[in-house]
């Protein structure tokens, strides 16, 4: 039997939106980086496994551990990007309103590390059911991209590995470019990272 395709092309690090039962019988909404087949050169892959890494002990990691699946999706909406990356958003539907494209995957552990004391697992996923909403023509948003880029490194914040000062350069770069190139989407999507993030002062101590 041949192996279901990913609905969109996965290069690099896709960046998406995973939804993962919780124990409330909730989906939550995380961001979730795809990687491409090999990128990371792991002895446990075979070279066409797409993978993804959580980062410590999150709801992501919880359900993906006691329920071995997910639904990955692929959403032009900043707003849900920040929601997803950086609050606790939670919905009956797997399936946001927004996504472009969705893919059913089961998961299976492929490789554990620590990090400065932050464990990470990688996934490897596996598509077992798949569907385009709708097709767009593709336009590139520096601010939609900055947004994007402001919730990783906001992400990072309590990692020990990553500088926090750097990290906050990197917000603030971000804040800047959207201000000059987003849209009203995606300058109220960095007003709610604003609200999300952590006292910088506090978090500097």
């Amino acid at each position: 039997m041949a192996e279901m395709e990913w609905p969109v092309p996965i290069h690099g690090v896709t960046e998406s939106i995973v939804a993962t039962l919780g124990p409330n019988n909730l989906y939550n909404f995380a961001a979730l980086g795809v990687q491409a087949p090999d990128r990371r050169g792991s002895a446990d892959s075979d070279g066409s496994t797409v993978t993804a890494r959580t980062w410590g002990r999150t709801r992501t990691w919880r359900n993906f551990t006691e329920r071995g699946q997910g639904v990955i999706q692929f959403s032009m909406d900043p707003v849900l990007f920040v929601k997803a990356a950086m609050d606790i958003y939670e919905q009956a539907d797997p399936v946001h309103d927004s996504a472009d494209a969705w893919v059913r995957v089961t998961v299976e552990k492929q490789a554990t590390g620590d990090d400065s004391g932050t464990q990470w697992v990688d996934w490897e996923l596996t598509p077992t059911e798949t569907t385009v909403c709708q097709e767009t023509v593709p336009t590139f948003n520096r601010g939609y991209a900055a947004v994007v880029e402001a919730t990783v490194a906001a992400s990072r914040l309590d990692v020990a590995a990553y500088d926090s000062e750097i990290l906050w350069d990197r917000i603030d770069y971000c804040g800047s470019v959207t201000k000059r190139c987003g849209g009203p989407r995606e300058q109220k999507a960095f007003d709610r990272i604003r609200e999300l993030l952590p006292d910088r002062e506090q978090d500097s101590t």
